[in-house]
């Protein structure tokens, strides 16, 4: 991130959580805007800047096999702002909004940030551009904490709370109507998400950089074109990271025990050796 950009404090990762996540907690001069009317909408998108937390929320089915319903609630976010565009209340798809997500200069980062890329053009015809995926971000950063497939998902709570030491709340709220004006509680859990998912990224991002050999950004960087996913050079994409380890490192438990059996066999080797030379005197006493 740039001078004079927010940037994220030191925490210990092995510090359990204490409290909830809470955005203004974090921020407490960002302004939160829940947003209705496509005017407010093109005009506040305007004056935004990436990078920026991103989320999408939509209405729930609860019968099987019915379609999901289209994406109802846009959700952007960082230091300065939190936008919270019901997309389902319009009657189209704002402008500056369209050009915002589509743009290559702006970050948009999430997690399962694929599919909803994928999603946003299924339903309004809108091609992301510059998406950093969270989860690939992480392993490619921090490798040593998160082992398994590349391609594996980490869920945006169990990263805010080993990067921010925080909870981060997946309840009820999720499943609720997206479509409907919107409640409190459903505004602080909206806001939360995409918030979250840039701090995270800008704490992710700091470690990058400081890597004797940093991630290359196509590790982890896409852009969704008419809901297909290209690198930069508009060839398809697909997650990889060559030098990423996938194999696990063997939990602290699991080495203590280790030890401790190392050091067991030890001592009863050399008990065995002390019995069988003890036998061997007595015996040579004996004969002699």
């Amino acid at each position: 991130m740039s001078p004079g950009i927010w940037q994220p404090s030191e925490v210990s990762s092995s510090s359990p959580p204490k409290s909830y996540y809470s955005w203004r907690a974090i921020h407490p001069y960002a302004k939160l805007h829940y947003i209705r009317d496509i005017q407010e909408a093109n005009n506040r998108v305007g004056l935004l800047r990436g990078p920026v937390g991103f989320d999408l929320e939509w209405k729930p089915t609860f019968i099987k096999n019915t379609p999901e319903n289209p994406v109802a609630l846009v959700q952007l976010a960082n230091e300065e702002v939190v936008l919270l565009i019901q997309v389902s209340a319009m009657q189209e798809f704002p402008v500056k909004l369209r050009e915002f997500l589509e743009s290559q200069d702006s970050v948009k980062t999430g997690v399962g940030i694929q599919n909803d890329a994928k999603k946003l053009f299924n339903d309004w015809h809108v091609s992301m551009g510059n998406c950093v995926d969270l989860a690939l971000l992480a392993r490619s950063a921090d490798n040593d904490r998160w082992r398994g497939n590349y391609t594996d998902s980490i869920g945006l709570d169990r990263l805010t709370e080993a990067y921010e030491g925080l909870l981060l709340p997946k309840g009820s709220t999720r499943l609720s109507n997206w479509e409907s004006v919107l409640r409190d509680g459903q505004q602080e859990y909206a806001s939360n998400d995409a918030h979250a998912a840039f701090v995270v990224y800008a704490r992710l991002m700091k470690m990058a950089k400081s890597m004797e050999v940093p991630p290359k950004p196509v590790y982890y960087t896409f852009n969704a074109v008419n809901g297909s996913l290209c690198g930069p050079s508009g060839m398809p994409w697909s997650p990889f990271n060559p030098n990423y380890d996938p194999s696990p490192l063997p939990s602290p438990e699991v080495l203590k025990s280790a030890r401790t059996c190392s050091a067991s066999g030890f001592w009863t080797a050399v008990c065995y050796f002390l019995v069988a030379f003890l036998i061997y005197s007595l015996v040579s006493f004996v004969s002699a």
